[in-house]
C-alpha cells in the first residue's frame, strides 16, 4: 500500500532501539527521509546506517537527550520543518510510588508530558502553513489499565493524552493530527529488562515468567516492534487525514474492554 508520504520529513524520537527503531523503518519503507535520534551514540549509528542500506532514504542522526532544551534544538537544527514528528521516550523504572521523591515525579513528568508537548510546539507551525502534518505519541497500554510499579510513567502519559486531546481537534482544520499508540507487550529490549528484573525479585527463572506473561496476552504472545512501526506509519500516512485525537492500543488483545 502507497501510503502517499514519500519525500516526506520525519524525526522519530528515541529511535536507535525498540518501538521508536520499529517506526523508523516503517517510515523509511514508505519513503520518508529521517531524523533519528537516542542517546547512544554507537547503537544510533548502526541502526540509522542499517535504516540508509535497507531503504535509500535520507537518515539524520542526532545523538541527544531529547528532554533537554539542548537535545530538542539539535533535532530541530537537523531538521527544523518536519512534516512528521513521533514522539517517544524513555519511561520512569519500576518503582513502588511511595518511593517517588518530588525529583523523581518532576523528571517523569519532564520525560513523558513536557517534552512531547515542547515538541509540538516548535513544529506545528510550519506544519499549519502546508496543511499537511502527522504527530504520533508513542505512550502506554497503562494509560487505559494502570500497572503497580509504571504508576508515574502511566500518570504522565496520561496526562499527554488528556492536555492534546483538545488540541488535536484545533489543530485538525490545518490538515494536522495528533494520535497516540499505546504499546502493550512488546519485545523490546525495555519489555526484557522488566520481565528479567521481576523474574530475579521472585526468584524464578526468566524464560518460565516470561511464557507466563505471554500466556495473558489473549493473542498468547508478545508484539513485535514492526507490528507497531507499521500502526505508526499508517497514521503518518496521507490516508489517516481524518483520524485525530485518538488512542490507538497495539496490546494483542490484552486491554479487556469495549471501548
Amino acid at each position: 500500500m502507497d501510503l502517499g508520504i514519500k519525500g516526506r520529513r520525519a524525526i522519530v524520537c528515541a529511535s536507535s532501539r525498540g518501538l521508536g527503531r520499529g517506526c523508523a523503518f516503517s517510515l523509511a519503507r514508505a519513503g520518508v527521509d529521517l531524523v533519528v535520534n537516542g542517546r547512544d551514540a554507537a547503537a544510533l549509528e548502526k541502526t540509522a546506517a542499517e535504516i540508509r542500506e535497507t531503504t535509500g532514504v535520507k537518515v539524520t542522526a542526532v545523538a541527544a537527550d531529547v528532554s533537554t532544551p539542548e537535545g530538542q534544538a539539535a533535532l530541530l537544527q537537523a531538521c527544523p520543518d518536519p512534516d512528521i514528528l513521533v514522539n517517544n521516550n524513555g519511561g520512569p523504572p519500576f518503582k513502588d510510588f511511595r518511593e517517588l521523591d518530588r525529583e523523581a515525579m518532576l523528571a517523569g513528568v519532564t520525560m513523558n508530558m513536557v517534552t512531547p508537548i515542547e515538541l509540538i510546539q516548535k513544529v506545528v507551525g510550519p506544519m499549519a502553513e502546508r496543511k499537511f502534518g502527522r504527530i504520533v505519541n508513542i505512550t502506554s497500554v497503562s494509560v487505559k489499565m494502570p500497572i503497580a510499579g509504571l504508576d508515574l510513567s502511566s500518570g504522565a502519559r496520561a496526562g499527554l493524552t488528556a492536555f492534546l486531546a483538545g488540541v488535536a481537534r484545533t489543530l485538525a482544520k490545518d490538515g494536522i493530527t495528533i494520535n497516540a499508540i499505546l504499546p502493550g507487550f512488546i519485545n523490546t529490549d525495555r519489555m526484557r529488562s522488566g520481565i528479567s528484573a521481576t523474574a530475579r525479585m521472585q526468584g524464578r527463572p526468566e524464560d518460565e515468567f516470561a511464557a507466563e506473561r505471554a500466556a495473558t496476552v489473549p493473542a498468547r504472545r508478545f508484539g513485535t516492534p514492526e507490528e507497531f512501526g507499521e500502526a505508526c506509519a499508517f497514521l503518518c500516512s496521507a490516508q489517516a487525514g481524518y483520524i485525530t485525537g485518538q488512542s490507538l492500543l497495539i496490546d494483542g488483545g490484552l486491554y479487556n474492554g469495549a471501548f
